[in-house]
């Protein structure tokens, strides 16, 4: 019963809540959307197009598309991470309370989650943003995975978020728009489970305690806001590292049918043979580097900012 009523009382803080705690988020996903969308766009190109490096993957770029091809749907992005990353962290919030409440009875434990609370607490939280705001992904994926034309040709398969939109129920139908869908919802579980399960972890190992052990209302707050940090850098690493081979795998579905895209491919486990088949294990790792070099700074920005926003609204 206590659990229920404690349950029952975190639902009604989530609903009062939810618009400042969305609004927040959003604005720290855009926050680190913009700092490391140069590097989005050559990850992006690098895991679904051909086998160049990444050194020349940026020389082509600039070459074929000049400066602003490095920012190429970073509009289409930016408008999808707001909405997403503020769905992410309010549910996570939601969903942490609500998995602490069913599974301990000492209301102790409630502020400091087990990281296996926090891991699904995660996944839960990456698996809602994903289906509500995935056409917006889909969008950004298409505008950032097509490349300049051979011989230095310029072509623009799609312009804008509406125009891919358009465009793509407009010549594939409605469904099209959740091409890749089902990599992007597993691959939520573990990427957004191993983020916020390895932060969870990290603070039960080094609680903010340890930065003064005579009294912890002695803390700063921007120490608070850097360990955070910190936290959040390491988190992004791991899931990136971990998760990258199916990013590779829902990257190649959302492009197929597509303007431009000479690959069709029969669901999931069709993508995984023919890759396989044709380019070997490596194939699933390409532009890892750049995807793990963009996630440290990435995550940290969302995780400090998110706790920065949190200290300046209580």
């Amino acid at each position: 019963l206590n659990n229920a009523t404690r349950a029952h009382n975190d639902n009604s803080f989530f609903a009062n809540n939810s618009f400042k705690m969305l609004y927040q988020t959003g604005e720290h996903g855009l926050k680190s959307r913009v700092a490391g969308s140069a590097s989005v766009g050559a990850a992006v190109r690098s895991a679904s197009g051909g086998s160049i490096g990444v050194i020349a993957m940026y020389r082509n770029i600039l070459r074929n598309e000049g400066i602003m091809g490095l920012w190429a749907g970073n509009g289409a992005n930016l408008l999808r991470v707001f909405p997403a990353k503020g769905i992410v962290f309010c549910s996570n919030d939601y969903y942490k309370n609500l998995l602490t409440n069913l599974t301990t009875s000492s209301s102790s434990n409630i502020s400091k989650p087990s990281p296996m609370v926090s891991f699904f607490a995660g996944g839960l939280s990456g698996m809602t943003a994903s289906a509500i705001t995935y056409p917006l992904d889909l969008a950004r994926g298409r505008i950032s995975g097509k490349m300049a034309g051979v011989d230095g040709k310029k072509v623009k398969h799609y312009t804008s978020t509406w125009n891919t939109i358009s465009l793509t129920v407009r010549e594939e139908g409605v469904r099209s728009l959740y091409k890749g869908i089902t990599p992007t919802l597993l691959g939520a579980i573990p990427y957004e489970g191993i983020k916020f399960g390895t932060v969870g972890l990290l603070e039960r190992l080094f609680p903010p305690s340890l930065a003064s052990p005579n009294n912890e209302n002695d803390i700063k707050p921007t120490s608070n806001i850097w360990r955070k940090m910190a936290f959040g850098g390491m988190g992004g690493i791991m899931a990136g590292l971990i998760t990258y081979p199916n990013d590779t795998i829902r990257r190649m579905l959302q492009l197929q049918g597509s303007r431009g895209s000479m690959h069709s491919y029969n669901g999931y486990w069709d993508c995984v043979r023919k890759v396989y088949a044709e380019q070997g294990i490596s194939r699933f790792y390409r532009g890892v580097f750049v995807n793990i070099v963009r996630m440290g700074p990435n995550t940290a920005i969302q995780f400090g900012t998110y706790e920065l926003l949190k200290e300046l609204t209580e």
